[in-house]
Parts: structure tokens; sequence; C-alpha cells
């Protein structure tokens, strides 16, 4: 249970620590995107950096390279759920798993149904991603007023999620393929195998093959980043000769990406301009209405109502504390939609007008989610009923044990 436990707690730190720092990062980026010195903005982030053969502006080496670490932390988490975690057994699993997709297919038929055709249609992946760095983070504001179990339903949630959005990314924003540079980038995945059955311990070995993947994916039209959680996917989940080589990694690279790459990629993309009636604009669009919609009454509808389905089916349980009134408050959080939403974003919009419209939509749902869910949340434990032999416990409510 340590071994399950020790991890998810400090993933869970991490993250909320790390939002704290992203959501700094994130205010940094528009004071100055609309100060005076917003040329000067727009001017760093365009300037090129040639790295070896690779020629590109500050922007793009934020989003394509140092993404990738993100993506492949995002990779490891998702496989040490999927075998020694809370995804393992297919009962715990089910629950999140169809929450996820509850909160996943709704939202992007809500953001279809606003929009319509044409290609503002082309973001209707926007809504469908949580960030859990600002969720974690608002949980931790909450304290122990929220049951720890709250934290495991979310996690577990927005872990399935990332798996969506990952197979989305690689799917529906992928450019035309070279299919020379994708058999390559196989060939690397492949020689990570062969290394991993041959016996290959040693971390640095495997530096050189995944930094070839992540260039071959590059050139290949599949997004980088795929390569990093492919990688991570690869990575041993139990011990190898003792070394709990997975834990290791995430222990390592986690709070890099926490608190420098998903920071610097909030101040590289989220310096949205504002000035010039560009808010107005922005208000008065369908496109930004439409992740609005999709961020906040989409996963709102779509975690809750499938919880609520799946329990009145016996179809999964919900974690020790958790009643049925909680999951509405966990749903809200979800709908805190910014790293991967921001990265969808640039990804569907190459024009300025439409991204620029989508962001503040993602920056509008994301403030009112996290106020809503706090809400939610604190309204749900703070409704104890005394029972015989005691009080109810927080979160359990007047609907009594979770899953009734």
């Amino acid at each position: 249970m340590r071994r399950v436990v020790g991890p998810l707690r400090r993933f869970a730190h991490d993250e909320a620590a790390g939002g704290v720092v992203l959501l700094l990062a994130a205010v940094a980026a528009l004071v100055w995107a609309n100060s005076p010195a917003a040329a000067d903005y727009e001017g760093l982030w365009r300037s090129s950096l040639t790295l070896g053969p690779v020629t590109e502006d500050l922007r793009h080496w934020v989003n394509d390279g140092l993404m990738v670490l993100f993506f492949f932390v995002v990779g490891l988490e998702i496989k040490r759920e999927l075998v020694v975690g809370e995804l393992r057994d297919r009962r715990a699993a089910a629950l999140p798993a169809l929450a996820a997709l509850g909160g996943v297919v709704l939202p992007a038929l809500l953001f279809l149904l606003v929009v319509g055709g044409g290609p503002e249609a082309r973001g209707w992946g926007v809504p469908l991603a949580t960030d859990i760095a600002f969720a974690m983070g608002v949980l931790a504001l909450l304290g122990s007023r929220v049951p720890a179990g709250v934290k495991l339903f979310l996690l577990s949630v927005a872990i399935v999620d990332d798996i969506i959005a990952v197979g989305i990314i690689a799917v529906a924003y992928t450019e035309a393929l070279d299919f020379g540079w994708l058999l390559a980038a196989a060939g690397g995945v492949a020689a990570v195998a062969v290394m991993r059955r041959v016996g290959v311990d040693s971390v640095v070995a495997y530096v050189p093959v995944g930094l070839f993947v992540w260039y071959a994916t590059l050139h290949s039209g599949v997004h980088a980043t795929i390569a990093g959680v492919l990688l991570g996917l690869m990575t041993p989940a139990r011990p190898v000769r003792g070394r709990a080589v997975l834990d290791r990694l995430q222990h390592g690279l986690h709070p890099i990406t926490a608190f420098v790459v998903v920071p610097l990629f909030a101040l590289a993309n989220a310096g949205v301009d504002l000035r010039g009636g560009a808010l107005g604009e922005a208000v008065g669009s369908r496109l930004a209405w439409a992740v609005v919609l999709g961020l906040l009454v989409g996963k709102v509808l779509g975690i809750g109502g499938a919880v609520w389905l799946a329990l009145r089916l016996r179809v999964g349980v919900l974690p020790t504390g958790v009643s049925p009134r909680l999951v509405w408050g966990a749903a809200a959080l979800a709908g805190i939609g910014f790293t991967v939403s921001l990265f969808i974003t640039d990804l569907a919009y190459a024009d300025p007008a439409p991204a620029t419209q989508a962001k503040v939509g993602i920056f509008a749902a994301s403030a009112v989610a996290a106020a809503l869910g706090s809400a939610l949340l604190l309204g749900s434990t703070r409704r104890r009923e005394p029972v015989a032999g005691g009080r109810r416990t927080a979160g359990e409510g007047a609907d009594g044990p979770p899953g009734r």
C-alpha cells in the first residue's frame, strides 16, 4: 500500500504546488502581453534558437521540445496507475473511466453544437482536457475540509482524461504524415523495447534513443509530444533488479515539469493581447462561449451524469468518503482546462483571432470552474447530520454512504 500511495501523494503534492507557480506564470504572461512591453513579449518568443539540426523559435522549443518531458511524465503516471495503481482493478477503474468518457463526449458535443461547422469546429478538442495542476492547487487550498477520496477520484479521472487527450492529439491534430520519419520513430521505439528485453537498465543509455524518437516524430507529422507519452508507457512500472525505475524517474522529473516546464509553457502561451477590442470580440464570439459551455456545463454534467448512471447500474464504486454530492464538486473542478487546452488551441488554430477567442474562453471557464467546484465541495462537506452513535463523516452528506 505504501508503494502505491506514496508516489500518488508526492504526485498530488507536486501538482498542487505546481498549480500555484502555473497561475503566477499565466498572470505574468497576461500582464506582460498587455503592457507597454508587449512587443518585447512577442519578440522574445518568436526569436530563433538552433540546437543541433533543429531551428525553431522559442515558443516552438517550449511547445514541441520541453513539453515532451511533461507528456513523458504523463505517460509514466498512466503506466503506474494501469499496472500497480488505482486503475489496475477493473472495478475501481470503471467509474473514473466512465466519468472521464462522459467528461469528454459531452463537452465536444456542446462545443460543436455552438460553433457549428467551418474552421472554428477544428477546436472541438479544446474543452476536453482537465488541468490537474490547477485542480490540485484548488483542493490544496481547501485542505482537510475535502476528503482525501475526492483527490483520488479527481486524479483517476484526470489520468483517463489524459489518455483520451493524447489519443485526440495524435489522431485529430496530426498533419500530413511522412511515413519515412514515422517508420524511423517506430524503429526507435522498437530499439527501446529490445534494450528492455536484453536487460539494459541504465537510464542514461536510453536518452540518445529517446532523443532520436523525438526527432523522428517531430518530422513525421505526428506531434512530437506523443513520443514522450510512448516512452513513458514503455517504462517498467515494477522494480527492475531491485530498482524502482519508474518511481525514480517520476520523482526526479515531475518537479522539473511542474515547476519549470509547465510554467514556461504558460508564460509562452497565455500572453493574450486583449487590447484594441480583442476582449470584446471574444466575449461576442461563438467560439469563446463554446469553450466556456464545454468546460463548465459539459464537464459537470458529463462527469456527474456518468457517475450517477454508473452507480445506478452498480458499475464501479466511489472511493471511501466520497458521496455523490462531492462528485459534482469534483466534476466542476475538472472544468479547469488550462495547460492541455491551451496546447490544443495552438494546434487547432493558426490564425491569432480564433486562438485568442478560445484562450479567453479557457481563462473565463477555468476561473468559474475553480470557484464553482470549491463552493460545491465546501457546501457538501458542511452538510453533516447527527446519526446514532455519532455524526456523519465529512463528505458523506445526506445521501448516505458513498455509492448508495
